[in-house]
C-alpha cells in the first residue's frame, strides 16, 4: 500500500468529535493504532504509520482534547484517554489491536494494558516520557528546546500549530497528570510482548547505557532497542528505521538494521526480557 494511503474520518467518542486517520489494510489482517504524545496530534505519526499501513489495519486517531479532536468538558488525565482509546476502538468494531505509542502516547499504552489488557495484542513504546527524568516542568522545558534543534525542520510545521491549539492551561494540566502517573510500576506490570525503541539523541531519555543498567534487572517481556542518532520524534524523524523494527518485533525476528533506510542511523538491540518471544531465524 502506497505512502498517504490512511483516509481521513470522523466519528465521535461519549458527545466529542474524534479526527482519525484509517487505512482499511489487507483482509483479515492485525489492528494497529497509533497513539500521539503531550500536546500533539496523529499528524507527526503518519510517516511511519503510512509505511506500515499495507501490513496491518492502521488507525492513527487525535485522542478527545487533541489536534482536530473536540474537547471534552474536562480535560482528560492519562487513565481517561485509555479509556477513550478504548472507546474509540469500539467504535470501529475492534477488540483486540496492537498499540504503537510516543511519548505521553506509551503512558495511555501502559494504562490501556493495565485496564483492559485482554484487549492489547503488542505494544510498542517509542521514547517514553513523563517519569522522573522529565520533572519538574522546567527541566522538561528545557529538554524539548534541546529536543527541538536535533529534529527535522520538516517536524516544527506539523508540531508548532498542534502545540498552539493545545494551549497553554491544557499544556499545565497534562504535565501535572503526566507527574502523577506511575508510569514505570505501568510498564514493570506488563506481561505481553512489548518493543522499546529509544533514540540515542533523545533529551527527554537518560543515557542509553542507564536504560540498559535498569531493564538488566527485570526479566519481563519488554525488547529494548535504541536507534542511534535519532531525538524523541521517532515516529517522525526515523520513519523506515522504526518501521523496520515494528515489522521484525511482530513477527519475532532479529533485530537488525535496515540498510535501505535513508541516513546513518543503526538500529541494535540493548536488552531482551527473560519472558519476550524467542527469535525465530527461519
Amino acid at each position: 500500500m502506497a505512502a498517504g494511503s490512511l483516509v481521513e474520518r470522523w466519528t465521535s467518542n461519549d458527545g466529542v468529535k474524534v479526527f482519525y486517520r484509517e487505512s482499511p489494510g489487507p483482509p483479515d489482517s492485525s489492528p494497529m493504532m497509533h497513539l500521539h504524545g503531550f500536546g500533539l496530534s496523529g499528524r507527526y505519526l503518519l510517516p511511519t504509520a503510512e509505511l506500515l499501513a499495507g501490513e496491518f489495519r492502521t488507525l492513527v486517531p487525535d485522542l478527545p482534547g487533541f489536534g482536530r479532536s473536540g474537547r471534552p468538558r474536562q480535560p482528560l488525565d492519562v487513565p481517561e484517554l485509555a479509556q477513550a482509546a478504548a472507546a474509540f476502538l469500539d467504535d470501529r468494531g475492534i477488540e483486540k489491536v496492537t498499540l504503537v505509542g510516543n511519548s505521553m502516547g506509551c503512558a495511555v499504552i501502559c494504562e490501556f494494558a493495565h485496564l483492559y489488557p485482554e484487549r492489547l495484542e503488542r505494544a510498542v513504546l517509542v521514547a517514553p516520557a513523563g517519569g522522573l527524568h522529565n520533572q519538574p516542568l522546567g527541566r522538561a522545558l528545557q529538554q524539548l528546546a534541546r529536543d527541538g534543534i536535533r529534529e527535522p525542520l520538516g517536524l516544527m510545521q506539523v508540531a508548532v500549530p498542534d502545540y498552539l491549539r493545545f494551549g497553554v492551561p491544557s499544556t499545565l494540566r497534562m504535565f501535572r497528570a503526566l507527574t502523577r502517573y506511575p508510569a514505570l510500576d505501568r510498564l514493570l506490570q506488563l506481561h505481553i510482548p512489548t518493543l522499546v525503541v529509544l533514540g540515542s539523541a533523545d533529551p527527554l531519555m537518560p543515557a542509553p547505557p542507564r536504560v540498559k543498567e535498569v531493564a538488566g534487572q527485570i526479566d519481563n517481556s519488554v525488547l529494548l532497542v535504541v536507534i542511534h542518532g535519532a531525538a524523541h520524534a521517532i515516529n517522525f524523524s526515523h520513519p523506515g528505521e522504526l518501521a523496520n523494527v515494528i515489522r521484525q518485533f511482530m513477527s519475532d525476528q532479529p533485530i537488525v538494521d535496515d540498510p535501505d533506510s535513508p541516513g546513518q542511523a543503526r538500529v541494535y538491540e540493548i536488552h531482551r526480557g527473560a519472558l519476550a518471544p524467542p527469535v525465530d531465524d527461519a
